[in-house]
């Protein structure tokens, strides 16, 4: 690199300040917003939750009990409704049936053990998965997305190939093991992503990585 990711998680604070990620009242409704932004935008999710607040259903058991037609309706906000009913529905009974619905006791499995039994859950990728260990959890892993692909490739700091793993490892390899900094980092990150490193017509001028670009231009976009 021709940055470090100390250096380049300093330009992004300094640029952007703190982001007060995750958004969400409590672990609980981490969790299922987590699912909920699966291919979408948090703006949807919102609308979602907010159905939930209202009925009173922002509890493991409560929305446990919640008949699917029902929480289809509910999460209709978020797009994808039926799909991600049935991805929030496998969610509540691995935590309902096997914890009784106790995020402490999920939690307290650890850190490798619990992010193998999230990721057999149906639905539940990589990024789902971290997110709701790092930003629920409290526990050190660091989240990567689309926006962490496209933002380290083309400065060309990973190879355009770079898959989930291979890129979450070079942050475990590089930096400490901070679950503040790794919230941090993830979240200035996606404000990058959203406000400059853009999928298409990225907007190089202003950006706080512009000097480290290759030849002071992108690369191909992702």
């Amino acid at each position: 690199m021709t940055a470090t990711l100390t250096e380049v998680y300093s330009r992004l604070f300094d640029a952007f300040g703190p982001q007060h990620w995750w958004p969400g009242q409590s672990p609980f409704e981490v969790m299922v917003g987590a699912v909920l932004v699966q291919n979408t935008n948090w703006q949807n999710v919102e609308k979602a939750i907010g159905n939930l607040r209202r009925a009173d259903l922002l509890q493991p058991h409560a929305l446990y009990d919640v008949p699917p037609e029902e929480l289809e309706e509910l999460i209709r906000p978020a797009g994808y409704f039926r799909i991600k009913a049935r991805r929030l529905r496998g969610l509540l009974e691995f935590l309902v049936e096997r914890y009784d619905g106790s995020l402490e006791a999920m939690f307290g499995r650890g850190l490798a053990t619990l992010r193998e039994e999230l990721l057999a859950v149906h639905g539940i990728g990589p990024e789902t998965a971290d997110s709701i260990l790092l930003y629920a959890g409290g526990l050190p892993i660091f989240v990567v997305d689309t926006y962490t692909h496209r933002v380290l490739a083309r400065h060309g700091w990973i190879d355009f190939e770079a898959d989930y793993h291979m890129i979450q490892d070079h942050f475990h390899g590089c930096l400490s093991e901070d679950v503040r900094l790794y919230n941090e980092f993830h979240a200035l990150l996606v404000r990058l992503g959203k406000h400059y490193c853009r999928k298409r017509n990225p907007k190089c001028d202003g950006c706080p990585l512009s000097e480290w670009l290759s030849n002071g231009e992108p690369l191909e976009p992702v």
